[in-house]
């Protein structure tokens, strides 16, 4: 009998079909956690993108990347561009911000890829670094600074133009076919396309080449000592990874028309470094699991308050509440990073693979209970 694993055909589609129902039933699952609303569900669909994307380099091949926002903020600033100059459908936008993305990381790249270890991490944080400064100040011109780029009435929008929309004196935002890219329409096309890409994430790591990705991870020496050059492998996966950071950098446009620099600062590459190490890096689930999770606590944790940590110890006596509520305090509000510190460190010292090395031990605890109990009541129905 066959048996279905994560890695067979049929395993492959149980999971993608699970992993496309969750997605677009968010609105309905994620609402009794208070995040259900669309802005916040659309963050969860597009850094769950940007980390998937990491996690195709870093999980696959062992580059640590720490210069990945600055194709995310080259995806913002093309999708803006391209409302600006040609129309305000999301189409033509994240193309163009896909394909930008990974020219510029093909670039970054082909340079940074001559090194490895930390001299590579430290060769993406310097690139990052650098196209930070000038899209904040050289390039004014184009990325408008510490403003950001923004959307304006006289923007020329040729393609619009030409097929008879007029915006009038309102300032425009992005449609699809006339669908408004707002709200939950928003999110759910953020979803579909993370759910294509899922899927194209899942080919790769089944490909022959995601085996060869996995064993430039393993033992890269001994692959070049075979006369094998396993550079253009790691470029090409550095290019792709690149492209689905501007893919996600795009739709952070499409879903709100702007760009600014602090996209690109090195923070947001730490971000989506811990995003894929929490979740479990060369997992295809982990990386969105970690960026749902960094993105709840920024925005759920963040918001609690003495007040609302008062009503929920509302019931004990006033002293022991006030102390609750003063400790609590350290760990949400303004302390969410504390409580996401503490996280991190548990996660790393005793689940070294991430949440998804938590749920495959606790399926396999299930699993050899259920066992056993099986075993035990054999002999009793035998009898």
């Amino acid at each position: 009998m066959t048996t279905v694993t994560e890695s067979s055909p049929r395993g492959d589609l149980i999971l993608l079909i699970c992993f496309a129902a969750f997605v677009l039933a968010g609105p309905i699952i994620l609402q009794p956690f208070g995040a259900g609303y669309p802005d916040l569900l659309q963050k969860f669909a597009i850094y769950g993108l940007f980390a998937m994307g990491f996690n195709i380099l870093f999980g696959l091949t062992g580059y640590l990347s720490f210069g990945h926002a600055a194709f995310l903020g080259v995806g913002s600033y093309t999708a803006v561009w391209t409302f600006k100059l040609l129309s305000m459908n999301p189409i033509p936008a994240i193309i163009l911000a896909t394909l930008l993305g990974g020219a510029f990381a093909a670039l970054i790249g082909y340079i940074s890829l001559r090194r490895s270890g930390i001299y590579f991490s430290i060769l993406t944080l310097a690139f990052a670094q650098m196209c930070y400064n000038l899209a904040y100040s050289v390039l004014t011109p184009i990325t408008n600074g510490e403003t950001g780029l923004q959307l304006t009435q006289s923007d020329p929008r040729v393609l619009d133009v030409a097929f008879g929309r007029d915006y009038g004196a309102v300032l425009p935002s992005s449609d699809l076919f006339g669908i408004d890219m707002t709200g939950y329409p928003g999110f759910y096309f953020c979803g579909v396309i993370l759910i294509i890409c899922f899927y194209i994430s899942m080919r790769i790591f089944r490909s022959p080449f995601g085996m060869m990705l996995r064993a430039v991870k393993s033992n890269q020496n001994r692959m070049n000592y075979t006369g094998l050059n396993t550079r253009p492998y790691a470029l090409t996966a550095f290019v792709i990874s690149g492209m689905y950071a501007g893919l996600a950098g795009g739709l952070l446009a499409v879903t709100d028309p702007l760009a600014g620099a602090e996209r690109m600062q090195w923070t947001a590459s730490g971000e989506v470094v811990l995003m894929t190490i929490l979740g479990g890096s060369g997992t295809l689930l982990g990386p969105v699991l970690g960026a749902g999770l960094i993105k709840y606590f920024e925005n759920i944790f963040s918001a609690f308050n003495d007040q609302i940590l008062a009503a929920v110890f509302g019931f004990l006596p006033d002293g022991l509440r006030d102390v609750l509520v003063s400790l609590s305090a350290l760990f949400v509000g303004e302390g969410w990073h504390l409580t996401l510190g503490v996280l991190f460190m548990v996660i790393v010292i005793f689940l070294p693979g991430g949440l998804m090395e938590g749920f495959s031990r606790l399926r396999r605890l299930i699993v050899t209970r259920t066992g056993r109990n099986g075993d035990a009541a054999a002999p009793q129905a035998a009898e």
